[in-house]
């Protein structure tokens, strides 16, 4: 019965057609978005291919560990938050998306190798938050990101700036909070881009649970390894928590 029970926890909610069209909601600058946060999805529904031709989708805070080839038939799409799930990899299918302007994986599993160099290929990308994971580099193929305002890096294993991030044109925000960088890294990386601001998307109270106990544990942790090495930051990367749905959508115009 236990056994039973554990495996019906572990394949999620089944997410029906209907269920995902009565999840459809307006934007108030009136594009189509698909909600469907914090329902428990373990597995991406096939059945949202219907819905393809949607502008936004929100899945995030659910138990997802992947993200299918399919999400390529998502043309139109300019919005995706998959805050909070259990993802390892992002496929590079992701690179179809020519419309993205906003992308949120923040607080999944993303470590080495699990971003495809295909996220060159976005574009019209804006605002990229990759927050609370574990990546240790970015690929070469991010400088074609010349559209990229806003960038979070917080809370993942970087030791140094990115190569890739020096000469996109646009960037004007970017937080590195709570990664191992040498401290002899820290000026010899970030005066090419001392354009670079302080990012603050949300306050804490407006963090999802599971996001804000993640985000403490893991800066108690980043700041644990790094007592021995210098603790100066410059002010160009401080604040920047992660956003979640509600936080975007109370800031609207953001998108």
């Amino acid at each position: 019965m236990v056994k039973g029970k554990k495996q019906a926890q572990s394949k999620g909610r089944k997410i029906t057609l209907k269920v995902a069209r009565n999840a459809m909601k307006m934007t108030v600058d009136g594009k189509r978005r698909l909600d469907l946060s914090n329902m428990q999805i373990a597995t991406f529904p096939k059945c949202i291919l219907k819905l393809a031709d949607v502008e936004e989708v929100d899945l995030s805070r659910n138990l997802l560990r992947r993200i299918p080839d399919t999400i390529g038939r998502f043309v139109n799409l300019r919005w995706l938050d998959l805050h909070s799930n259990q993802l390892e990899q992002v496929p590079p299918s992701i690179g179809q998306l020519q419309n993205l302007a906003y992308l949120n994986l923040c607080n999944n599993r993303l470590g080495p190798g699990s971003l495809p160099a295909e996220m060159g290929l976005l574009r019209a990308l804006r605002k990229l938050n990759l927050g609370l994971n574990h990546i240790e580099s970015l690929p070469p193929s991010f400088a074609a990101l010349r559209e990229l305002r806003e960038l979070g890096l917080f809370n993942n294993m970087l030791i140094g700036v990115p190569l890739c991030l020096k000469n996109l044109p646009k960037l004007e925000r970017v937080n590195m909070d709570c990664n191992p960088i040498r401290p002899t890294d820290r000026t010899k990386d970030l005066d090419p881009i001392r354009r670079v601001r302080s990012l603050y998307l949300v306050q804490e109270d407006c963090l999802c649970g599971d996001c804000l106990e993640k985000c403490t544990e893991r800066r108690s942790y980043l700041e644990k390894r790094q007592s021995e090495c210098v603790t100066h930051r410059k002010a160009h990367f401080s604040g920047l928590l992660t956003p979640n749905s509600v936080a975007m959508q109370d800031q609207a115009l953001l998108r």
